[in-house]
C-alpha cells in the first residue's frame, strides 16, 4: 500500500473492482458485464485507489500478449476506471503509474491496452502510443490499441 497525499493505493479483489467498473465502464448493463476473463488468474492483479477509505478508482493488469508487439514480456491493462466525481484530478494517472512501477519491478517490458476513443488522450499524456488500426467493440465503441515500454 502507498499513500499519495490523501489517497492510498492497494491490491483489491476482482469483486471490488466491479464496483467502480460498473458505473464508469458498463452503465446500464448488468454487473456481470464487469467480470473479465482472467480476473481471478494467479498472474492477474487489481489495484484500487482510495480516498478516506472510499474506493474511487481501479485498474487491472493481465498477463496477456498483443500480437502486434514483438516483445514477449507484456501485460495488458484492463478495466481502468475512476468514478465520475473524481475524474480530471490525476487519480487515474496515480494508480496507473503505481501499477506500471509494479510491472517494471517484475521485469515486464511492455504494458498495453484497448483504449476507448475518449480515453486515448489520457493514455497519450501518460506515455502510451497507438499501434494498428482503430476497431469497434460492440455496444461499447471505437477503441485503439495503445502501449508503453516500461
Amino acid at each position: 500500500m502507498t499513500n499519495i497525499l490523501n489517497y492510498h493505493i492497494k491490491y483489491i479483489l476482482p469483486s471490488e473492482a466491479y464496483t467502480v467498473r460498473h458505473p464508469v465502464l458498463r452503465k446500464e448493463k448488468p454487473i456481470e458485464s464487469c467480470v473479465f476473463d482472467g480476473d481471478d488468474f494467479e498472474t492477474t492483479f487489481h489495484l484500487g485507489i482510495f480516498k478516506e477509505n472510499k474506493l474511487i478508482g481501479v485498474c487491472s493488469f493481465f498477463k496477456n500478449n498483443q500480437n502486434l508487439i514483438p516483445e514477449t514480456s507484456q501485460y495488458q491493462l484492463r478495466g481502468m476506471a475512476v468514478l465520475d466525481d473524481y475524474q480530471g484530478l490525476g487519480i487515474g494517472a496515480m494508480v496507473l503509474t503505481y501499477g506500471e512501477r509494479l510491472l517494471k519491478d517484475k521485469n515486464i517490458k511492455i504494458i498495453w491496452c484497448n483504449a476507448r476513443e475518449k480515453a486515448s488522450n489520457f493514455y497519450k499524456k501518460n506515455g502510451y502510443n497507438k499501434i494498428g488500426n482503430p476497431f469497434n467493440i460492440k455496444d461499447i465503441g471505437l477503441h485503439y490499441i495503445m502501449y508503453k515500454a516500461l
